[in-house]
């Protein structure tokens, strides 16, 4: 298979790492420790902690874990929390342990909730405080017996208020008094390698029961590796400042926040409420980060929050967008903001994530969603499994180090996604230039067919964010007596007196007729999952 991204790698970029330079993972943050001792690994609240810090506090955990629980390599537990101290230290605690952690979202309901802790056979659960609702509503349907509960105050101590416990959970452990316990008891680390299992990362909740995408301690090192590998000319360790507002729980922020820039000695400011903008950015002024993470909507939300803009943008080297295509008019609007417009990579929780990303330092192609990182295979294949021409869409193929030996307990619906060639079907679909750069088109499953015609929503949405008076939009498909399929659209309003026929007549003049919306609504808000994508399937459930 041709790989034209290879010339484009230069001399700084090689075109393999070695994804065996480390045993696992926890090789890699005993390298970090030992290395950054004395430097902020994690900021909440303004309160910092050290590499040093969580090196203990970590090792408190995994002795607590292996001598009041029992861990064995390999068992699985679950950590609901949002961006909040005890999450890292958590985390790297039942990594030491050699655990397996399950990744939940701490805003899912019981019925979420119930389907990811009993597909994944947890018995122990470290949860927030605020999130303890929804697992007293199916404790009793779950395998869950032992409850530990964090809160914000929690390696901080400045009084910081959480939400109280649900009064049905009993006996449940306090997050603070566990390290305490743990600080009393022996460890002895576990033999690790890279095949064993670091995390279960549950995929594929929007579009019916989510599956437990199961990542190796192999598949995180060479992700990492291969990060540095594309931005090691821009990366200072020890000297980075990252801006963590996607969900620490989320595979982007994660691998890329929380894993690799652990990695390269840099301190990782948790934002607990992005959706908070003004205090977001209040946070941002305090200091001039140098990393950022986002989605398109959070971009946007910055965009057009005034406080941000007094930010100091001087030291941003390192922004990049992910988890849905950044759209051209937003990265606009923060290129007027910040003076720089959002490159875009691409990646799955299947995959580690990152696929691709481009070369930073080069100038930003808008839409394009860079190129393969090194060790790794894109390929663009038709419905008959053939690779594309060039400049041809087709589905987005993966085979890299990164990429998942499968779903947990789902060889059904492993083998629908890896092919006998050992390719990731992403879903996606895509194109791919003579250079190997590549662009996403949009999901295979959100494709509108009009009169037979395939249209995307992401080039629609596209278009309609350059009327002025557009906020935010997003589109799906609807039933069409004539049509088949005809497109819908829903509009957040930035101009209070815009109106359907202005959007209609906007569309006429810029797309073909088949993919004018034929029905326009207005929001006040799109509904958007915690990471900040669009839930394009409320809106196609809505009457």
């Amino acid at each position: 298979m041709e790989q034209p991204w290879l010339q484009e790698y230069g001399h700084d970029i090689p075109a393999t790492i070695d994804p065996d330079r480390y045993p696992h993972y926890v090789a890699m943050l005993d390298e970090a420790f030992a290395a950054f001792a004395g430097n902020v690994a994690y900021r909440s609240f303004d309160a910092p902690l050290s590499y040093a810090e969580v090196e203990v506090q970590s090792r408190n955990f995994a002795a607590w874990l292996q001598n009041e629980v029992g861990l064995q390599k390999g068992d699985r537990v679950a950590v609901m929390m949002p961006n909040m101290l005890a999450f890292p230290v958590a985390m790297f605690g039942i990594l030491r342990a050699g655990g397996l952690q399950v990744n939940v979202n701490p805003l899912y309901t019981s019925r979420e909730l119930q389907h990811q802790l009993t597909d994944a056979d947890v018995d122990t659960i470290v949860i927030f405080s605020g999130s303890t609702r929804a697992l007293a509503e199916c404790i009793s349907d779950t395998p869950i017996t032992r409850v530990i509960v964090a809160e914000l105050d929690d390696l901080i101590g400045r009084g910081i208020p959480s939400p109280p416990v649900d009064e049905r959970l009993t006996d449940t452990l306090r997050f603070s008094e566990v390290l305490q316990q743990g600080a009393e008891m022996d460890f002895t680390p576990p033999d690790l390698c890279g095949d064993d299992l670091m995390f279960l990362q549950y995929t594929g909740g929007t579009t019916g029961l989510s599956k437990g995408a199961m990542l190796t301690h192999r598949n995180i090192v060479a992700n990492i590796l291969q990060y540095q590998a594309v931005a090691k000319n821009v990366l200072r360790p020890g000297s980075e400042i990252v801006m963590t507002a996607i969900p620490m729980y989320h595979i982007f922020a994660l691998t890329v926040n929380t894993l690799a820039h652990l990695y390269f000695g840099a301190e990782n400011v948790l934002i607990t409420n992005p959706k908070d903008l003004a205090a977001f950015a209040e946070e941002w002024c305090k200091r001039p980060v140098t990393v950022f993470t986002a989605v398109n909507t959070l971009f946007n939300g910055l965009n057009h929050t005034p406080r941000f803009a007094d930010a100091d943008f001087s030291q941003l080297h390192i922004c990049v967008g992910g988890g849905a295509p950044v759209q051209a008019a937003v990265s606009d609007d923060w290129k007027a903001v910040t003076g720089r417009h959002i490159p875009q990579g691409y990646g799955l929780s299947e995959t580690s994530p990152v696929v691709t990303l481009p070369p930073f330092g080069q100038e930003v192609i808008v839409g394009s969603i860079g190129i393969p990182l090194p060790s790794t295979e894109v390929s663009i294949r038709a419905e008959d499994g053939s690779v594309c021409p060039v400049g041809e869409a087709g589905e987005l193929c993966v085979r890299g180090p990164q990429v998942m030996p499968g779903y947990w307990r789902r060889d059904d619906a492993t083998s629908e996604v890896l092919t006998d060639d050992g390719f990731f079907r992403t879903g996606d679909i895509a194109t791919m230039d003579e250079r190997g750069y590549f662009r996403i088109v949009d999901r295979k499953k959100d494709m509108i067919l009009v009169s037979g015609f395939n249209v995307f929503p992401n080039e629609i949405e596209q278009e309609v964010m350059q009327h002025e008076g557009v906020l935010e939009s997003a589109c799906v498909g609807m039933a069409h007596p004539k049509t088949g399929e005809a497109v819908r659209l829903f509009v957040v309003k930035k101009d209070p007196d815009l109106t359907a026929d202005d959007i209609t007549a906007f569309c006429r003049e810029r797309m073909t007729a088949y993919k004018v919306p034929v029905r326009i609504e207005f929001l006040d808000e799109l509904p958007k999952s915690t990471v900040g994508k669009v839930l394009r399937r409320e809106l196609r459930d809505r009457d």
